[in-house]
């Protein structure tokens, strides 16, 4: 079963959408604008509509029109990327240093598209909660909402989020139970030796033949210290040290993201960097300051709920294209809060198709959201609802007449 046609007629719209969202980006906590464009959308469809939750998150609640007891939720991001666009479309980004280079634009029209859908038809039976989530981008918005009382205000029995692949074909789907997405970490170390002149470093205590062997020592972790039958990731991103030619530096700083797959390896390798980073200093006679911050957790998609959104996509687009076999992948997504409170599914949806720019990763100046795949996204969204809510008894004052 293709698209329907009623959702696929949306695509003008949400194109717009998504287009007029990718002009005005705006950072994790300061959605200000886009949320409220989120909130005049579902309010004019009908859609009761709670603002604020988590910052600057927003929630629409759908009654269907038939009776039922089950309520899920489905989630969209929408804030931007802290990075200058490269693209010169019409719609590239407005704010100088500020992009949608993740396609969160994209997720929200989604969203968007699917519940001006349900609204109109109310085809189903219990409740949807429209989850629109600020700050994913290393801010932990999903971590605020569920703080906020997301859950408590809005139970879900299961809930479910997507995000687009350019690695993957438009009109093909990734969809697996266990773990889809990696843990996410950050560390900052700073060494913090004693400054010197150049002429004289026998006077200080030079901090960067510490920082240099620790960064080799870093990047040995994985390769020699983990299993090679799991999986690690350990980056080294900054690397900051003195402000002249002929001075002996008082400290260097050094800052990166570690991701990993299982608790197990998630505790072995943060217990073999901490031993790396204060063996090294100690042997070089420098002092240390560690940061390091447990941040996402992996991101773990539920059996039932896995095989279910697979079901519902494999409706859309043929049972030939979802790849339940698709690995794990290294990024991580703060959703995984919110799978750590209720059941559910995250989809990865390819978008790589003969859109200019469509198979440009994320995080990449040149990237910019498929709009051809705004209606596979909507109508997948809608045959989740459709197949977890499939309940018929119409709602009581529906029975006569």
């Amino acid at each position: 079963m293709p698209v329907p046609d009623r959702i696929a007629a949306l695509s003008p719209e949400m194109t717009a959408w998504r287009r007029d969202i990718h002009a005005h980006p705006e950072l994790g906590f300061e959605e200000v604008r886009t949320s409220g464009l989120v909130a005049e959308k579902l309010a004019s469809w009908g859609i009761e509509v709670h603002a604020g939750i988590g910052r600057t998150g927003v929630v629409g609640v759908l009654q269907g029109r038939h009776a039922g007891n089950r309520r899920i939720g489905l989630r969209a991001d929408m804030d931007a990327l802290p990075m200058p666009e490269t693209n010169d479309f019409a719609h590239r980004s407005t704010r100088p240093g500020v992009m949608h280079a993740c396609g969160h634009d994209g997720h929200t029209a989604m969203l968007l598209g699917a519940a001006k859908h349900l609204a109109e038809t109310r085809d189903f039976a219990g409740v949807v909660h429209f989850i629109f989530q600020p700050a994913e981008e290393g801010l932990t918005g999903a971590l605020a909402m569920v703080q906020d009382g997301l859950f408590r205000r809005f139970p879900c029995d299961a809930v479910y989020g997507l995000h687009n692949l350019p690695q993957l074909p438009l009109g093909v789907a990734a969809i697996r139970p266990g773990t889809v997405l990696a843990a996410v970490d950050y560390f900052a170390i700073r060494l913090l030796g004693r400054s010197s002149h150049g002429a004289e470093p026998h006077r200080g205590i030079d901090p960067l033949p510490g920082a240099t062997q620790l960064y080799a020592a870093l990047q040995s972790l994985v390769s020699r210290r983990v299993d090679p039958h799991g999986t690690a990731v350990l980056s080294v991103a900054q690397f900051h040290a003195g402000t002249s030619d002929i001075v002996i530096p008082e400290s260097v700083e050094m800052r990166g993201t570690i991701r990993t797959l299982t608790p197990e390896m998630r505790a072995h390798l943060e217990a073999l960097f901490r031993q790396a980073v204060a063996g090294t200093a100690a042997a070089h006679g420098l002092e240390v300051e560690l940061d390091y911050r447990r941040s996402y957790p992996p991101t773990i998609n539920t059996p039932q709920e896995a095989a279910l959104a697979a079901e519902a996509a494999a409706k859309l687009l043929g049972a030939e294209a979802i790849r339940g076999d698709f690995p794990s992948l290294t990024a991580g997504e703060d959703f995984s809060y919110m799978l750590q409170e209720a059941p559910g599914a995250f989809l990865l949806l390819g978008q790589a198709g003969e859109a200019e720019g469509s198979a440009v990763p994320v995080h990449n100046g040149r990237y910019d959201f498929n709009d051809d795949l705004l209606p596979i996204g909507a109508g997948c969204l809608v045959q989740i609802v459709q197949d977890e809510l499939r309940d018929r008894a119409p709602l009581p004052e529906q029975r006569a007449g």
